[in-house]
């Protein structure tokens, strides 16, 4: 800017007149702009509270198009004995369960050693389920060495100790070497076998004290030199009085059709059966239809406050053909007719969603199970099709939607261009504030030239009338 002067030589108030003058320039140009951002602002704001519900509404009806939502079962007697899940297999039906036994792994325990004992040398091989390892012991080990080289190793061979735990429980009588398989149920039973140094690989003297091994139908073959804390142990229910079913774990996976079964307490004789029951449920298509009726006519409210028109005032996008496009194209859509073949066809009308006359949706819930009772099947059909790839309503009425609602869609592209008409605003502001900066500078030029010659007049008639006066026969007025 420009250094400013009050008028010295002239008087004038110079930067009053050149604020004046530029502000004269800038009023009605920010006027305009204002109103044109103004504009641009409403206009970006109701595209985008428009998308907002239009992608509300279409994802109401995008979870009716799931066909892992229907035809649901839920099986229910989740009591202090049993838990259960369920799946599509699961027919609907009523089963007693009683829960015989639960499933456990085995335990053993070792005689009881000294501390520092020696334990005796040789190979020492446990198994448990599909897994075996063998260790080496040298004869001055001792129970503690053993533990560790069972949790830790070093193993022979390829395998190593995933399935058994050790660990070294201390009594009055000495140290005790305890062996928990790590999975429950008889396929786990620990075996134990050794190769003594000693020669003798079943007696109770040196390295087979830990020998335990009673997997031959003979029991003359049987080795027991270990104490059996808890016998490895299947799972055991029994369903309606009459059907057994086992299980390594307490999980029963499908022993009923769709159903798993988890055991978590035995069952007494005082205690009553449970009672498990599978219904099948289809609570996601009321459900489904709740939420749609609910966001369109959310939608609906919002349109009608948009595209008002009247006395009252007029909407942000009164007389906007995308408003009337949308909206056109909704309601034809959600009145539409799927044929489904042989004869059949269905419309969300049939399904309970009716309109007044305001076109606000509602939903009769009478119908609607009616119909669901009367054909699931068919109703399963009209919103995804005869496979979930191709056809139903839900996929259409989506294809509608992503027009408006996607990333590249209708609306976003009107937001955008929107956006790029008031990034083009700040552009002119920027220019136009150039522009002024150049009059102002321009302005001040000109007044202050105009006051130097001012002044300059000012002082050469002051010296002309100062010598008018100096001339001689010139009468001088009185003061």
């Amino acid at each position: 800017m420009a250094i400013s002067f009050t008028g010295l030589g002239s008087g004038l108030q110079v930067s009053e007149i050149v604020g004046a003058l530029v502000n004269a320039e800038k009023a009605p140009f920010e006027s305009r702009l204002n109103r044109k951002e103004g504009n641009l602002t409403t206009d970006i704001s109701a595209a985008g509270a428009l998308k907002a519900a239009l992608v509300k509404v279409q994802e109401s009806m995008t979870a009716l198009g799931k066909v892992d939502n229907y035809q649901k079962r839920t099986a229910s007697g989740n009591d202090d004995f049993i838990s259960l899940s369920s799946n599509k297999d699961a027919e609907p039906g009523s089963y007693n369960v009683k829960v015989d036994a639960l499933a456990q792994a085995h335990k053993l325990s070792s005689p009881a050693f000294a501390a520092d004992e020696a334990i005796g040398g040789g190979v020492i091989t446990i198994g448990s389920g599909d897994n075996s390892f063998s260790t080496v012991l040298s004869p001055t080990n001792t129970l503690e060495d053993l533990r560790d080289q069972i949790n830790n190793g070093p193993y022979t061979g390829s395998d190593s100790n995933d399935s058994v735990v050790a660990t070294i429980v201390t009594s009055d009588a000495g140290q005790h070497l305890v062996l928990t398989s790590k999975q429950t149920g008889e396929e786990n039973a620990i075996t134990i076998t050794v190769q003594d140094s000693d020669g003798n690989n079943t007696d109770v003297g040196g390295l087979s004290r830990l020998a335990y091994d009673v997997s031959d139908a003979d029991p003359a073959n049987h080795t027991t030199n270990l104490t059996e804390v808890n016998a490895a142990q299947n799972a055991q229910i029994t369903i309606d009085g009459t059907l057994i079913a086992s299980s390594s774990t307490n999980e029963f996976k499908s022993v009923i059709d769709g159903v798993d079964i988890t055991a978590k307490k035995t069952q007494g004789i005082d205690d009553d059966v449970s009672t498990l029951t599978v219904k099948e449920n289809n609570n996601n298509i009321k459900a489904g239809l709740d939420g749609f009726v609910k966001s369109y006519n959310e939608l609906l409210e919002l349109s009608k406050n948009l595209g008002k028109s009247g006395e009252d005032g007029a909407g942000v996008m009164a007389g906007d053909s995308l408003l009337r496009g949308v909206m056109s194209k909704l309601r034809q859509e959600i009145t539409n007719s799927v044929d489904l073949g042989d004869g059949n066809s269905l419309s969300l009308s049939q399904l309970g969603v009716e309109a007044d006359r305001y076109g606000k949706l509602s939903l009769d819930s009478e119908r609607l199970d009616e119909q669901v009772k009367n054909d699931v099947d068919l109703v399963q059909q009209f919103f995804i099709g005869e496979n979930k790839d191709e056809g139903g309503f839900a996929q259409s009425f989506d294809e509608l939607m992503n027009f408006y609602t996607k990333s590249d869609g209708l609306i976003q592209n009107r937001i955008e261009s929107k956006e790029g008409q008031l990034r083009d605003i700040d552009d002119e502001r920027v220019s136009f504030a150039r522009k002024m900066e150049s009059l102002e500078s321009r302005l001040y030029a000109q007044y202050n030239s105009m006051d130097l010659l001012v002044a300059g007049l000012n002082s050469t008639s002051s010296y002309i009338q100062a010598q008018l006066d100096n001339m001689p026969g010139v009468v001088r007025q009185s003061k």
